[in-house]
C-alpha cells in the first residue's frame, strides 16, 4: 500500500509543475502591460521601467518561472499588484469561505444524487425513473450563473425567504450550496443508477432473492454495497472539484472565496494573484485525485494487486 501511495504521489509532482509552467507562459503572452494597468497610462516611462526592474519583470521568462516556483515551494506566491498584499495571505483569507461552500454543496449533491440514483434503479423504466433522471440532468445542464440568478429572484426577491448575497451565517450559503450541489448531483445520481442496475443482474443478487430476502434488503445489504465503490471515488473527486471551482457561484452570491478573488485578479490583470489562486486550486484538485486513488485502492484490494504487478 505504501508503495502504491508513493507511486501516485510521484506521478502528481510533474503534473503540478507542468500546469504551473503552462499557466506561467500563457499569462505572459496575454496582451497588455500589468505595470501600466496598475500605475496608470500617464506615469513617466522611466518610473514604469524602474518599477518593472524592481519587480524583476524584465528578466527572461524561464528565470522568472524558476524564481516563482522556488517561492511557491515555500508558500510564497508573490505580492498582488493591485492590493499590494501577500498572495498567500489573500488565498488563506478566502479559503475558509470556499471550504464552507464546498462542504455544504457536496452534502447537497450526495443527499440528492444517491437517493435519486437508488430510486431510479429500483423503479427502472418507470415515470419515477424518468422524472428523477430528468431532474438530475437539468441540474447538470443549467448554467450555474443562470440557476443562481433564478433562485435569487424566486427565493430572495419574490418570496423573501433567503438573503440575496453575503456570507455572514449558514442561511447565506443555502442558495449557493443548492445551486452548486444540484449541478454535481446529476453525476452522482446517474452513476449510482447505472452501477446499481449492473450489480442487480449478477448471480448473487438472484441467490439473495431465492433465499426469500425482501427487495429492500437485497438492494441495501447486497447490491448497494457493491455499487457504491465507483460512486465513492467520484464523490471524492467532486469534493476536490468543488473546492477548486465555484468561481461563478461565489461571484453570483457575493462570497469572497478563492473563485471570487480569481475573477477580481482577471479583471485587474493581477498576475501574481491569478497565478497563485490557479496554482493553489490545481494543487487541491491533484491532492483530491490522489486521495480518491488511495481510497479506491483501500476499498478494492484488486487495484493494489494490479499496480504492484505493473
Amino acid at each position: 500500500m505504501a508503495r502504491y501511495i508513493l507511486r501516485r504521489f510521484l506521478i502528481s509532482i510533474p503534473v503540478l509543475v507542468g500546469v504551473a509552467l503552462i499557466l506561467f507562459l500563457l499569462l505572459n503572452v496575454v496582451p497588455g502591460d500589468p505595470v501600466t494597468l496598475m500605475m496608470g497610462e500617464h506615469i513617466k516611462p522611466a518610473l514604469i521601467e524602474a518599477f518593472r526592474a524592481r519587480m524583476h519583470l524584465d528578466d527572461p521568462v524561464l528565470v522568472r518561472f524558476g524564481r516563482y516556483m522556488l517561492g511557491a515551494l515555500r508558500g510564497d506566491f508573490g505580492v498582488s499588484y493591485k492590493l499590494q498584499r501577500e498572495v498567500s495571505g489573500l488565498i488563506w483569507q478566502a479559503f475558509p469561505h470556499t471550504v464552507k461552500l464546498t462542504i455544504y454543496s457536496a452534502f447537497v449533491s450526495w443527499i440528492i444524487g444517491i437517493p435519486a440514483g437508488i430510486f431510479s434503479a429500483v423503479k427502472h423504466n418507470t415515470l419515477i425513473d424518468r422524472s428523477l433522471m430528468g431532474f438530475s440532468l437539468m441540474g447538470v445542464s443549467l448554467p450555474i450563473f443562470w440557476a443562481g440568478l433564478l433562485m435569487q429572484y424566486v427565493f430572495a426577491s419574490r418570496l423573501g425567504w433567503l438573503p440575496v448575497t453575503g456570507y455572514y451565517s449558514i442561511k447565506y450559503y443555502i442558495m449557493p450550496s443548492v445551486v452548486l450541489g444540484w449541478s454535481s448531483a446529476g453525476t452522482v445520481a446517474r452513476l449510482t443508477r447505472s452501477n446499481l442496475l449492473e450489480i442487480m443482474k449478477n448471480d448473487f443478487i438472484r441467490t439473495a432473492r431465492a433465499k426469500g430476502l425482501s427487495e429492500p434488503s437485497v438492494v441495501a445489504c447486497h447490491a448497494l454495497k457493491n455499487a457504491m465503490l465507483p460512486v465513492i471515488t467520484v464523490m471524492a473527486l467532486q469534493v476536490a472539484g468543488l473546492l477548486g471551482g465555484a468561481v461563478m457561484t461565489e461571484s453570483v452570491f457575493g462570497i469572497p472565496g478563492i473563485g471570487r478573488i480569481a475573477v477580481d485578479a482577471i479583471t485587474h490583470r493581477d498576475m501574481p494573484l491569478l497565478q497563485g489562486t490557479i496554482l493553489f486550486t490545481t494543487a487541491i484538485v491533484i491532492a483530491g485525485n490522489l486521495a480518491a486513488d488511495i481510497m479506491y485502492a483501500f476499498l478494492d484490494p484488486r487495484i493494489r494487486v494490479e499496480q504492484a504487478n505493473s
